[in-house]
Formats: structure tokens, sequence, C-alpha cells
């Protein structure tokens, strides 16, 4: 088979590694790709949000398998573009990733189905918005509705940190037409976790359990990125609550989307709180999250591949998905500066140095290559995940292996997996 990867950060670098491993597969394409991808597959210049590029260079490849892996071009519609050529492609179509690409749409659907989530209210007039967080209870919560690369969401501890989340998102525009309309939702104290799932449209199977660093800094300060580091399994996640979330969240969600009119094929992504009063959704992602992914596919036995053509012919009901009894952690290195400004084009060392370490594995989200040499790229730069027999032993080996590698400017939180 040949395959083609859609995407270019540390998601798409372990989707690329697993598929790898596929007797199943010839030949992996990816694009745009990164540094460490080209090591793997075939990096390709069209940017991930191309549909007609994308779609144009499957059909010249004559590619079998299409893997849309970031938001953007699956609310953009590549999925429903691949297919209408008569091309294979992994994901959920336009409509179904409507859960992710729009807060209102996720909210109203929460409602209307009777699954648990914060109470909220929808704004799309500045005003209006600003009347409400006058008699509002503090913390709360401002989510511009559409995607944000991670950062769309903004807890304010008080009224005038209200005013200037409501200010930047829909005067200002900070995160563009994403802020046209807004979700102000009541703040919920507990443990966050995470939970994929694969998905046909009828059958859902939980993935192992995660748990996500958002906060730029140590002890969950700073501000919110698009993850500084994970790990798996969750420390919070019982077989109990993972019983209740399949039943009163994964499974209603799944015959809500399909009762809307959009069955949603692909990996879900449930983001959860448990409060005091149960498990609740805090947001649903349509794909693989970021770094989630770099944690939970490491542990994976079954066949990426297999999982993925089985989600596609709508026979996932079939296959019996197996996974490691073990833990993974990974720790983020980023830019000094993210998720703000930061510079770019700084040569990176010690790579080489974890190439052949056992358990260990490199996963590239923002790099270039030249002339056999690594340089930083984006804000979050690699991925360094370990793999061990319990949490404990694989934070230890993590930073471990974190210490060999350095670039200007480097930055990484220290407690990685210890919440």
């Amino acid at each position: 088979m040949k395959v083609l990867v859609v995407g270019g950060g540390g998601r798409e670098h372990a989707i690329v590694w697993k598929i790898s491993q596929s007797p199943k597969v010839s030949k992996i394409y990816c694009a745009p790709g990164n540094g460490g991808i080209s090591d793997i597959a075939e990096c390709v210049d069209i940017r991930a949000t191309d549909i007609d590029g994308m779609v144009q260079f499957a059909k010249d490849k004559q590619i079998d398998l299409t893997v849309v892996a970031p938001d953007d071009p699956l609310a953009l519609g590549m999925v429903d573009a691949l297919e209408a050529e008569g091309l294979k492609a992994f994901g959920p179509a336009k409509n179904a990733a409507q859960i992710e690409s729009s807060k209102v749409f996720a909210k109203r659907l929460m409602k209307k189905y009777s699954i648990p989530t914060a109470e909220y209210e929808v704004f799309d007039d500045y005003e209006k918005a600003v009347e409400y967080i006058k008699t509002a209870e503090y913390p709360l919560v401002i989510k511009a509705d559409g995607l944000a690369l991670g950062k769309g969401v903004i807890i304010a501890e008080n009224r005038e940190k209200a005013e200037e989340a409501l200010k930047a998102i829909m005067v200002e525009k900070i995160f563009g037409n994403s802020g046209n309309q807004v979700v102000i939702e009541e703040f919920l104290t507990g443990t966050e976790g995470s939970v994929l799932a694969f998905t046909d449209g009828k059958t859902i199977i939980p993935m192992v359990s995660s748990q996500d660093h958002k906060r730029a800094y140590d002890g969950d300060k700073g501000p919110n990125t698009g993850g500084m580091g994970t790990f798996s399994p969750s420390r919070v996640y019982t077989p109990d609550i993972a019983k209740e979330v399949e039943k009163n969240i994964m499974e209603p969600t799944i015959k809500a989307m399909e009762q809307e009119g959009c069955p949603f094929k692909g990996v879900l992504y449930f983001g959860l709180i448990l409060t005091d009063k149960g498990v609740k959704v805090l947001e649903y992602n349509a794909r693989f999250g970021d770094p989630e992914t770099q944690v939970i596919l490491p542990r994976l036995k079954t066949d990426l591949i297999d999982i993925f053509l089985a989600i596609i012919d709508g026979e996932l009901d079939k296959i019996d998905i197996q996974w490691e009894d073990n833990a993974a952690v990974c720790v983020i290195l980023a830019s000094g500066g993210y998720p703000g400004d930061y510079k770019k084009g700084y040569e990176i060392f010690g790579i080489e140095a974890l190439e052949n370490c056992p358990d260990t594995l490199i996963f590239h989200a923002g790099t270039t290559k030249k002339n056999g040499k690594y340089y930083t790229n984006g804000g979050r730069v690699l991925g360094i995940t370990a793999v061990a027999e319990n949490l404990d032993k694989a934070i230890e080996k993590a930073y471990e292996k974190v210490k060999l590698v350095s670039f200007t400017d480097m930055y990484y939180r220290t407690d990685i997996g210890i919440k």
C-alpha cells in the first residue's frame, strides 16, 4: 500500500512511525512533514490545508490511503474531497468534524442529548457578552467558537480578565473568524484526563487513557499551550470511571452524531474532567490528540493500518485491538517564548545520542533537516517519549534522555507525569 499522511507535527511523526511498522505498507508520503519525518517517509511540500493540492497529489501518486491527521483540513472537508474522487481517506467528514471546529455545535449537541458538561451561554454580540459577565460567578471559562491552535480557551479569574478575553477574541479578533461567537461556561474543578477512541460511527473502542499538561510551566502555571507533555496511563482513570464514561459519554456521543445526520468515523478525543458530580466533557477533538498520540501509539500492539481500514469499511466490531501492559511519558522540548513569539532556525544537538536508545522515541514536532543537521522550526520542537513497565520508571527515563538534547532557548517542564 502507498499511504499519505497529512500534517507535519509530533502527532504526524508518531502516526508515520507506527504506520511504517505495518507489513501492508510499501511507501509513505507525508505532507508537509518535518525534519524527523523525512527520515522515514518522503516529505511533500504541500500545505496541510491545501485540499486541491492534496487531492491532486493523491490521484497522481495513486495513493491507497490518505490519513488526515490535523484539525484544520478535517474542518475544511479534506476527507470529503478525497472520497469524492474515489480515494480512500481516514478521518471524519466535514459535518462530523464540527464537533471540534465549533464549540457551539459541540455544546448544543451535549445539551440536546444530555451528555454531562459545564453549564454555558453562547454570544455573538460583544456588548451582550460583556453585560452577561457582570453578574457571572468567577472563575469562568471563555472559549472562541472555532479552531485556535489549542489556545482558544481562556480561564478568567475575575471580571476584568473576562472583559480582556472577550475584547481580544470578539473585537481584536486574535483568533480571526473563530471568535465570531464565544461560549461562556462555568468553571469546573477536578482532575482532567483524556481518552481517545476509535469509531466507525456505530462501534466505539476506547484507547488506553492519557493525561496532558496544557500549561507552559511547572505546577500548571503560565499560558495554555498545545501541550507541554503527556503520560499514559492516567493515574486517576480507573476501570469504574472508564465504564461510566463509555456509558454516559462515549456511546451517547456516537449515537447523537448519527441522529444528527453526521456520523463520526475516525478518532474521537474526549477531554474530560472528574468532578465531585461525576465525569463531564470539557471538549471534543475530531482527531488524534497532540501530544497524547506520542504516548498512546507506542503502547499499541495492533497494526494501525488494519484499524484504519476497519473504520473506513464500517467493520470496527470485527477487529480485536490489543495494547501493551506498560506506561509511556512524553516531554516536549519547546522554543523559548512559546506559546507567544519565538525564534526559529537554531541547530539541535544530541538527537543522534538518542537514536539507538532502547524504549526511547524522538518525535519531531517543529524541525527542519538540512545537510544532515536538524534545526528548530516551531514552538514545540521535539517530544522525547520513554516507555517502561510503570509511570515512575518512564518519567525517570524520559528526563534522563531530555538532558542529552539541546538548542538555543530550549525550555521544558520538569513535572510531566507527576500530577
